[in-house]
């Protein structure tokens, strides 16, 4: 979010952890592009919050926009960094990029104490976006509210249909709700992998325990996120799976 450069989504100094993963799977053909690219948003990044504080070192920008996609190898020469760079490589299983405990503001470490379900949001284009923070609010008509990032291509597309699809991810779905993250390559595009189902809101996993159809009411600026209210013309059940939770910056699920 400009011109503070933080992320709304989390709140933390962009790029953050999960925007620094998006880009390396982004541009895992081509790492100079990658380099280009940040330098021009640190540029931009530089002359803006220089207006907001006059103290500001360059040095720390080159740091958080820079230094962190490359690697050091022990001969001192610099290589980029690369995510899988060899056959048979695995993720690891704690994130590189996370921000220490220490520093994440109570708010944030209480949000993550909070256990959310996670959901798959989708729209006409198509669309989509894995969102943790789906609220629906029985009434006459029933509604649906939640916390998604507005500069993602979901809300673009949401925005310009008007209508979106929400559907409730099973354990079997980790690997879908990191792609619609922007935590996992996605060749071919997100919805190339998997059987769908198609729907005036959007796409939907077949799979998934059901859908909800909604209508958009409304969207305004809500802490770094965008809360979207929308009215529930549509719901679908399907089979009753179990659900795939977020607790403390990972996937849980219950028993």
């Amino acid at each position: 979010m400009r011109p503070l450069w933080r992320c709304r989504s989390c709140g933390a100094h962009w790029p953050c952890q999960p925007a620094r993963l998006s880009l390396l799977v982004e541009y895992r053909e081509d790492r100079t592009a990658l380099l280009v690219y940040l330098g021009l948003l640190m540029t931009e990044a530089h002359a803006q919050l220089s207006q907001l504080d006059g103290r500001l070192d360059p040095a720390s920008l080159h740091e958080r926009f820079l230094t962190w996609a490359r690697a050091r190898e022990p001969a001192g020469r610099v290589t980029m960094f690369h995510v899988n760079h060899q056959p048979g490589a695995q993720i690891h299983h704690t994130d590189p990029f996370a921000v220490p405990a220490g520093d994440r503001s109570p708010a944030r470490r209480l949000r993550g104490r909070l256990a959310a379900p996670v959901t798959l949001w989708t729209a006409p284009g198509p669309a989509g976006l894995t969102v943790s923070s789906t609220l629906v609010a029985e009434g006459e008509p029933d509604r649906l509210l939640g916390l998604i990032d507005a500069e993602s291509d979901l809300w673009a597309a949401v925005e310009e249909a008007g209508r979106f699809a929400v559907a409730p991810l099973g354990p079997p779905h980790r690997q879908l709700a990191d792609r619609f993250a922007g935590l996992f390559p996605s060749p071919g595009g997100l919805f190339a992998t998997g059987t769908w189902t198609e729907t005036p809101y959007g796409p939907v996993p077949a799979d998934a325990g059901g859908w909800a159809g909604c209508r958009l009411d409304s969207a305004r600026e809500y802490g770094w996120s965008l809360l979207v209210e929308a009215t529930v013309e549509q719901v679908e059940l399907g089979d009753d799976i179990a659900p795939l939770l977020h607790h403390r910056g990972r996937y849980r699920e219950l028993g």
